[in-house]
């Protein structure tokens, strides 16, 4: 069976200046993630290391690129997913925390729980000893000036998918070489956002899910557009009756469209090794790799093909 790994940085209106170094971070996250499935590791190790490798990547909105929410701090939220057990683990409006995706692991192999959030989140990253980072080195500059520029909440979230200021998630899902599913999303979330405001990037169903009988789904976008209609799960009800990958990706996010007036964008792939990475938005930069092939994109439409020899 072919192990297959897809990646996204997020769906939004990605501008010019930020386009060439957000697809080129797709593309080492994906090439990171690979080389686990190449060497016959896992899944679901496969899209941590994609995931951690956007959050430690700047130009995206996760980890250490992460926006700022109204009183000036970050707050993280993440999920994984093992598709072999229905396996997650998930946290939300952590702070201080450069890798959540990993913490989010964590909460799924060390505890009896599914998510935890703020303060919880923290101590039990203390409990483990996962370091903590200082909050201004998750905070880029240009990020300190965007959210001085814009303040308010309620025009941001309006002008977010269709301005040049917006941020979003990442996120990662593969199948290994023994047919089992991941996936992983990370989001620092939407700039100016309330206090302790959660989107669908750590809600199991909405921002990712991976099941070996069905596929795997990670979720990018609006949040609370893809909360309504609980997006990742939406997409697998279709490839359970029989749809094909992007043809399933594609009639969720419609329907997100037509219901609730959300953009957004998704990354799936099912355990015979077939993948999509489909938005609506304006931009969505995403790579895969299968093969030893390459294939990335940004605009709509948009598939190009590179031999992976060349990384």
């Amino acid at each position: 069976m072919k192990a297959v790994i897809v990646v996204h940085g997020g769906a939004w209106a990605i501008p010019d200046e930020m386009s060439q170094a957000t697809v080129d971070g797709v593309k080492a996250a994906a090439c990171e993630g690979f080389k686990v499935l190449k060497r016959g590791g896992g899944a679901l190790d496969a899209v941590e290391l994609a995931v951690r490798s956007m959050e430690d990547n700047s130009v995206f909105d996760a980890g250490h690129g992460s926006v700022l929410n109204a009183d000036g701090e970050v707050e993280l939220d993440a999920l994984i997913m093992d598709g072999r057990a229905l396996a997650n683990g998930a946290v939300s409006s952590v702070k201080n925390i450069a890798n959540p995706v990993s913490l989010a692991r964590a909460v799924m192999e060390k505890t009896d729980h599914t998510i935890l959030t703020g303060r919880g989140a923290n101590l039990f990253a203390e409990r483990i000893g996962m370091v903590t980072v200082p909050t201004e080195t998750l905070v880029t500059e240009y990020e300190r000036k965007e959210w001085e520029k814009h303040k308010k909440y309620a025009t941001g979230v309006v002008e977010l998918f269709n301005s040049q200021w917006g941020h979003d998630t990442v996120g990662a899902v593969a199948v290994d070489c023994s047919g089992n599913v991941a996936c992983a999303t990370s989001t620092g979330g939407i700039r100016n956002k309330m206090v302790g405001r959660v989107g669908d990037s750590p809600i199991i169903g909405s921002g990712g899910y991976a099941d070996n009988l069905r596929g795997a789904v990670s979720c990018t976008g609006h949040g609370e557009s893809i909360l309504k209609v609980t997006l990742a799960r939406l997409i697998l009800f279709h490839m359970e009756q029989d749809k094909e990958v992007e043809d399933a990706v594609e009639l969720a996010l419609r329907y997100m469209g037509d219901r609730v007036h959300g953009g957004g964008g998704a990354i799936a792939v099912s355990p015979a090794g077939k993948w999509a990475a489909t938005f609506t938005t304006e931009r969505m930069a995403w790579a895969a790799v299968e093969r030893d092939v390459l294939w990335y994109g940004l605009d709509p439409n948009e598939k190009c093909k590179e031999q992976l020899s060349q990384y």
